[in-house]
């Protein structure tokens, strides 16, 4: 309407053609934004972040991540703006009859090839280490709650290469996990990093991740284990020998365990007829030896 009367066309003419009414046009004219309104619209970018990088989270855990973000908030007011922008957590949304509402793929499947028969199936093999990584995140209960651990493995000695350990299943526990493994190996670009379709590897904090540690991502289908089962026979080893083992009261009592478990055991205990009943760290290192011969 503004534009319309800077052309010469009457402010009455166009609130006729519009069937709007005058009075609230002079009004937004006077004061086009309030400063309530402002306010409401960092508010609510704050959130929108925050829904799109951890799409599980309720309107509580949303606040306290706005929060942090430096746009303060009751968890009420979160709660009005995320309903009103229909910003719903995942767990809370009617489910399909597997339980699991898929997730969109932001990568293509790079580990899926073709048998002679036609038949697609996945091969997760590597012939040098840093090709190819295969992440997934476990959870497990303590008194004071749940504890998650994200592990990224490298399929060529079945070391775990990196990983995050914290009390709530964030993109961020991806990130860190990812991070770590990056830091640990050294120049890792072009490497390979398959996962499902977690909301943790699907949001933009883990893509932003690997593409600035030049990664290449590859995603398998939603709520199907075989899709990455060298990572699934990793966690049920750390089940049967750290999870259940006990009740475990305090988070950092299972942290520690955990921590211990893959740097002592897994690493450098445990022999795999995969590696020639060799541990990973002398897998490792009998490998980087010869390579190093040769070269």
């Amino acid at each position: 309407m503004t534009e319309l009367a800077a052309a010469g066309i009457p402010v009455t003419v166009t609130c006729r053609v519009l069937k709007l009414a005058r009075q609230p046009y002079y009004r937004w004219l006077a004061d086009p934004i309030t400063t309530s309104e402002v306010v409401q619209a960092y508010r609510a970018n704050a959130l929108f972040d925050a829904h799109k990088d951890d799409p599980e989270f309720g309107h509580r855990l949303l606040a306290d991540e706005a929060r942090d973000a430096g746009e303060s908030m009751a968890d009420r007011t979160a709660w009005r703006i995320t309903a009103a922008n229909g910003w719903w957590s995942v767990f809370g949304k009617k489910r399909g009859k597997n339980g699991k509402k898929p997730g969109p793929a932001v990568h293509d499947d790079l580990c899926t090839v073709t048998d002679e028969s036609g038949r697609v199936r996945h091969e997760f093999t590597a012939e040098g280490p840093n090709q190819l990584w295969l992440t997934d995140i476990t959870e497990h209960k303590t008194a004071e709650g749940k504890l998650y651990l994200c592990a990224i493995k490298d399929v060529f000695g079945n070391k775990i290469v990196g990983y995050s350990i914290d009390s709530r299943m964030k993109s961020s526990l991806a990130v860190r996990a990812l991070e770590n493994a990056v830091q640990m190996r050294g120049d890792v670009a072009g490497c390979v990093v398959h996962s499902d379709r977690g909301s943790q590897f699907r949001s933009r904090k883990f893509l932003r991740a690997l593409s600035r540690n030049r990664l290449v991502g590859s995603m398998g289908r939603v709520a199907s284990c075989g899709d990455n089962a060298a990572m699934e026979s990793f966690f049920a080893l750390l089940q049967k020998n750290v999870l259940d083992h006990r009740s475990w009261t305090t988070r950092e009592q299972l942290r520690i365990a955990i921590v211990t478990w893959i740097e002592r055991t897994y690493h450098r205990r445990r022999r795999q007829a995969a590696l020639g009943r060799l541990t990973p760290v002398e897998f490792e290192t009998i490998m980087n030896t010869t390579v190093a011969l040769v070269a």
